[in-house]
This record gives structure tokens, sequence and C-alpha cells, in this order.
């Protein structure tokens, strides 16, 4: 399967997730955080939901610098705007990888800050870094849920919030088949 084929699959696959964990914010919590040095629900929420729209800017250029580029989140008032965000970055996203080819994922892309380069690898490993960050921060939005006593949507399959609708059969019960 072609790269950019894999990518799309992900994308689409991790976006099943993402959307159900972005519903379940308690809007009366967007400003609450679990630690001074961790970022605001609302803050580390809207940087999930726009992660999609890295593909693109990924794609159509050769890096990202904050010098010059400073990172402005989108304003969002609720769970609405939250998801309507997402659903856009996650429809800019596929569209631009749906229109790419394979040869320029080979090209080379940086993230910087003026002269301190974070990153600089090929646009295809800062894609799929992208899809890493998607869901490496859904993860941190996941504790900040637990910790606001919210219950947790399954990802690869049910959370301990899922027990009481997925009972697997006990060995007892299979053996009796």
């Amino acid at each position: 399967m072609a790269r950019i084929q894999l990518l799309l699959k992900e994308l689409e696959q991790e976006a099943l997730t993402t959307r159900k964990m972005l519903g379940r914010l308690p809007e009366d919590k967007y400003n609450w955080q679990p630690h001074p040095k961790s970022m605001k629900l609302i803050q580390l929420a809207t940087h999930v939901a726009e992660l999609p729209s890295w593909v693109g800017m990924v794609l159509n250029t050769t890096e990202l610098d904050f010098a010059t580029s400073p990172y402005t989140p989108v304003p969002i008032a609720n769970n609405q705007e939250l998801l309507s965000y997402f659903e856009k970055s996650l429809s800019e996203g596929i569209e631009e990888l749906k229109k790419a080819s394979e040869a320029p994922l080979d090209d080379e892309w940086i993230l910087r800050e003026g002269d301190v380069v974070y990153s600089k690898t090929s646009k295809y490993d800062m894609i799929r870094m992208t899809l890493s960050q998607i869901i490496h921060h859904r993860a941190q939005l996941g504790v900040y849920l637990r910790l606001l006593n919210v219950p947790i949507p399954g990802s690869y399959g049910p959370s301990a919030d899922d027990e009481s609708e997925f009972q697997p059969e006990s060995s007892s019960q299979t053996a009796e088949a």
C-alpha cells in the first residue's frame, strides 16, 4: 500500500476516537488545568482539533518557523465549535492527502523557532509525527477527563468506562458452547 493511502487510513481511523474524546469535554471546565505547567483543557483540546490541518501545511510548505509565524489558537466557545473545528481540520488534512503524490513526501521539512531547529525530517516523517501528536495529546486529554471524573471513551477497544457495554465471554461460557 502506498504511503499516502496508509496515512489516509490512519488519519481516518484516529478521527473516530478523537471525535468521541472531544465531544466529552465539560464546557464548564474549559479553563481547568491539572498542573501549572499543563495546558488548560480547552488549549489542549483545540490543539488536538487543529492537528489534522498540519498535514496540508507540511505538504505545501518547506518549514514552520514560530519566530515568523507565531502560534495563535482559534478561539473556541463550546463543544459544537470545537467539533466543527476538528471536522474542518480533518477535512483539510484528508483532501490534501488525496491530492498529494508520493515523491514530495521525501522532501525535507523543518520545524523551527528562528535559529533553533526542533526537527528536520522528511515531509512523510513529519506527517507521521503529526499523527503521533494527535494520539499523544488525545491521551493527555483522556487523563484530564479522568481527573475530572468524565467517562473515557474506548480507543482501540473498550475503556474501563465501557465495561458494562462490553462483556467478553468467560472461558467457562466458551467451553460450554
